[in-house]
């Protein structure tokens, strides 16, 4: 992770690993701050991806949120995604993030 704003629950050091089959994208995550995390998304034709998130933190608290992604392709031809989201548990916040691919 590149970037996150300050409500959001993940660090920088955060590892997704996605996996994409067709339309559907799929991801597990995990770190120091949250135990279990995981995320269900379509993509669409444009290649932007709309998804939901559920994730277990260290207080054994269940949070949920949902999420557009919208992928920019970088010159050494990694992908970055620029993610706006939003809590649907606890405050219902919003935010933004920054994914790079290693």
């Amino acid at each position: 992770m590149r970037s996150n704003s300050e409500n959001g629950a993940l660090s920088t050091q955060m590892i997704f690993h996605y996996q994409q089959t067709g339309t559907i994208l799929s991801c597990s995550y995990s770190d120091s701050t949250i135990i279990k995390g995981e995320l269900l998304g379509l993509v669409n034709t444009d290649g932007s991806i709309e998804m939901s998130y559920q994730q277990i933190n260290l207080k054994k608290e269940l949070m949920t949120g949902i999420c557009t992604s919208t992928p920019e392709i970088l010159a050494n031809g990694k992908i970055l995604l620029h993610e706006k989201w939003q809590w649907t548990s606890g405050d219902k916040s919003v935010g933004t993030s920054t994914l790079e691919e290693l």
